[in-house]
């Protein structure tokens, strides 16, 4: 049977009831109909593993498996483990999705023979029940004058051409197993080193210009609405990353587009926090995270958006204030 599968869906659920039927409707729903899908229980204490067990009864290509509370990253990694599809998709309990989104990722991979099939998502707002564009998803100004490409021809642009989560993507197994890419075990940012390290591994990258998956915003216990208990995860990710490109011996080739991006992203924690962990972010910017990627070794017109190391400056002069 697994040889007739051509994508694994993997799908970390915590406490997601709410939204689990519409999710599992969408995807067992796919105009692709050689799926299995991959439902990781990460200790749900509300009817989530009830659900699960209901859609494995009633579709053979559904598998529900339980583990003990230990974070959508380890459920991820869990869940590779028990795929057997020739193309791993990595999406989240709360997003639902386009009817077409499997297969034209699927036709895509193989007419173009790709590692990773890039698609474009929105957001939809949870609370106001509105559609949000999300042109950043895929840059099309950073992309090469070709299409599949490779990190050699973006090397500045490659950490910001796209979005580093897993969800808008699809991924050629065989090369996810060559290159032992796993999530990291992190509360958040957790699959930052699985993206952007693919990016600068994958012989072939293929971005689509359809739209086809909608990421909720603003759920009520999601992650990124309590980011405030893991207000460093953010530096360890963008460490580990730099860790990476040290090992592979490319970092010299991407520092600039490493360090455009993570300046970029610790602006993007500090702005998106508030509280107490507003000013532990800001410290962290100021002191470890310039320590540790040198941002003030360059001069701001090495940065493609110069007004943040001026920012960054004016911050080092000054103590936080909330």
């Amino acid at each position: 049977m697994a040889k007739r599968i051509k994508v694994s869906v993997v799908l970390p659920v915590y406490n997601g009831e709410r939204y689990l039927r519409k999710c599992l409707d969408d995807i067992l729903g796919q105009s692709l109909r050689e799926i299995e899908v991959i439902c990781v229980d990460d200790g749900s204490t509300d009817g989530t593993l009830a659900i699960l067990k209901e859609y494995e009864k009633a579709d053979p290509r559904v598998r529900a498996v339980y583990q003990d509370n230990a974070g959508a990253a380890v459920a991820r990694n869990y869940g590779m483990t028990l795929a057997g599809g020739k193309y791993l998709s990595f999406l989240d309990a709360d997003d639902f999705f386009e009817r077409d989104m499997l297969r034209l990722a699927f036709e895509n991979a193989e007419r173009e023979q790709a590692d990773i099939v890039i698609f474009r998502g929105d957001r939809y707002d949870d609370t106001l029940e509105k559609y949000i564009q999300m042109n950043y998803s895929i840059k099309s100004a950073q992309l090469p004058g070709k299409n599949p490409f490779s990190f050699h021809d973006i090397p500045d642009r490659i950490f910001t051409f796209a979005v580093g989560w897993a969800w808008d993507k699809l991924y050629l197994r065989a090369f996810v197993e060559q290159e032992r890419l796993r999530f990291q075990n992190l509360r958040t940012s957790n699959d930052l080193l699985f993206v952007f390290s693919s990016f600068v591994k994958a012989k072939k990258i293929y971005a689509m210009e359809e739209l086809l998956v909608h990421h909720r915003i603003h759920v009520k216990g999601s992650l990124s609405v309590t980011r405030q208990k893991s207000w460093g995860c953010f530096l360890e990710a963008s460490n580990a990353l730099r860790e990476e490109l040290l090992r592979m011996g490319i970092y010299e080739e991407t520092e600039k587009g490493f360090l455009d991006w993570a300046l970029h992203f610790c602006f993007w924690n500090l702005d998106t926090i508030d509280g107490e962990a507003y000013e532990k972010v800001y410290d962290l910017i100021v002191g470890e995270c310039d320590q540790r990627f040198g941002f003030t070794k360059h001069a701001r017109e090495w940065y493609a958006q110069p007004e943040l190391y001026d920012r960054l400056l004016q911050m080092k002069d000054n103590s936080c204030a909330v």
